[in-house]
């Protein structure tokens, strides 16, 4: 009798394996989850790459060999920690060698992955045995995976809804000639469910392409048929901020809006998440006025072509705003160390700090912060919201593009730099005034905070992201 009352005790509570996508912005609100689940009584097993290991050690040497040991210690939270090849060598650079990286991700990686749920699955049977995979959509293999050792399998989406709705109806696109077709339609697309219309520009850089032969597409093509063998979408948005879209997806899967996922302290990171060191200009920021700096920051992933970087140094100089730029060592290249104007760096030495990469969680906090120049991945501009600070828009890759759309069109807490033309330095002098300085400052500023609240509220107890989180743990409890 025991025996059985304490097996029923284990089936009642979920063990996931969360496997992150391993790309800097996937990897952040993967880990954030693990915790805010583990937290809600879920035994989590998280899986990083062994790339993305070797780096985040590398950048926080303190970290040690698991970076969740002190959440386990401090908060007492059930995670195991192991990692995994994606396929490749360790020094292998990815960013240089990009398709190279996909390619391995879409062929190779499922083998390694297939390998460590089998070992997890095997080694927790008697334990907690695991009872979903919770990965990240823009996998191809999870939902076969699952399938393979009898496991629900959570797909994770990191960007917002109105994107999984794009791909999800990418067949949608192509019947009407919107996509993958000899002469694609410029006009705009109004037959999308819970989309009343996008034009074509605003759809994501891969959904703009006329060859759709290259490896993202390949991965996107599979991720999204694979998507369709989930039991359950998380995604890292608003339910009040993508009503429409949600509810139309809701209407064909079980589509859950828990976002947005940080950390409970939103500045403070107690498990290691970044792949480069930090620079902390957070005594430089306290030297300056309130709203009086300008924050820059391309990503993590996306390269700048080096005409852009020099225009864009060009119209900063112009601004004369204060500014502090975040320029990572490989945003032209890794073959290229400096991919600033000559003088530049001694031209703006009294009103500027540029560093490599930050904890920009902290900087954009900081009360002296009154702008963001954002190249508007989905993790920056809900940081950006959190800490009510607009945004200047130069979408480079993948998501952005639509990123954009909402934050400038559909939020109006932001300005468009350019649309996929040169960028032109008294184009960026002056849209940067427009963003910092007097009236259309205010306007913007207002706009945020009323987006922010709806964030905030969200996440409330009471609010719609708490309670999206609790629907989805009860109907995985009855899954199970």
């Amino acid at each position: 009798m025991a025996d059985s009352v304490h097996n029923n005790h284990h089936q009642k509570r979920p063990h996931a394996i969360f496997i992150a996508y391993p790309l800097q912005g996937h990897v952040i609100p993967s880990v954030h989850l693990a915790i805010k689940l583990a937290s809600r009584g879920f035994k989590i097993t998280f899986i990083n790459t062994h790339s993305i290991h070797h780096q985040t050690s590398k950048a926080q040497p303190d970290s040690g060999s698991d970076p969740f040991a002190y959440v386990r210690e401090s908060s007492g939270l059930d995670i195991d920690y192991t990692t995994v090849s994606d396929g490749l060598p360790l020094e292998f650079d990815r960013s240089l060698n990009h398709d190279q990286f996909m390619a391995s991700l879409l062929h190779v990686f499922s083998a390694h992955a297939e390998e460590v749920v089998g070992k997890v699955v095997k080694s927790s049977a008697d334990i907690t045995p695991v009872t979903c995979i919770i990965a990240d959509t823009f996998f191809v293999w999870p939902s076969k995976i699952a399938k393979k050792f009898g496991l629900l399998y959570v797909s994770f989406w990191t960007e917002p809804a109105l994107v999984f709705t794009l791909y999800y109806h990418l067949d949608l696109l192509r019947k009407n000639g919107h996509f993958a077709c000899q002469d694609v339609r410029e006009d705009t697309i109004d037959y999308v469910p819970g989309v009343r219309a996008i034009e074509p520009k605003d759809m994501t850089s891969f959904l703009q392409e006329t060859d759709t032969t290259s490896v993202c597409h390949h991965i996107i093509f599979n991720a999204f048929k694979d998507a369709r063998g989930a039991h359950f979408h998380l995604c890292n948005t608003v339910q009040e901020i993508e009503a429409e879209t949600i509810s139309a997806l809701q209407s064909k899967t079980p589509f859950y809006a828990i976002g947005p996922i940080f950390p409970s302290k939103f500045n403070k990171n107690i498990v290691a998440t970044s792949l480069w060191s930090e620079s902390d200009c957070t005594q430089w920021l306290n030297t300056r006025p309130q709203d009086s700096v300008l924050y820059v920051s391309f990503g993590s992933y996306a390269h700048v072509s080096k005409k852009d970087i020099i225009e864009i140094a060009n119209g900063l100089l112009l601004s004369r705003v204060n500014f502090v730029w975040v320029l990572r060592p490989d945003i032209v290249s890794s073959n290229d160390a400096e991919p600033l104007p000559a003088g530049f760096r001694e031209q703006v030495k009294d009103r500027a700090i540029i560093i490599p990469w930050c904890s920009q969680k902290a900087v954009l906090a900081h009360p002296a912060i009154g702008g963001f120049l954002t190249h508007c991945g989905w993790n920056s501009t809900l940081e950006s919201i959190w800490c009510s600070v607009p945004m200047l828009c130069f979408p480079l890759l993948t998501d952005q593009f639509t990123n954009r759309k909402l934050v400038v069109d559909d939020w109006k807490i932001g300005i468009n730099l350019c649309d996929r033309r040169a960028v032109s330095k008294e184009e960026v002098s002056e849209k940067i005034n427009r963003l910092m300085d007097g009236k259309s400052r205010d306007e913007y500023r207002k706009a945020v905070v009323k987006v922010k609240k709806t964030l905030e509220d969200a996440s409330t107890p009471n609010g719609s992201s708490e309670k999206n989180m609790d629907n989805f743990i009860k109907a995985l409890k009855a899954k199970m």
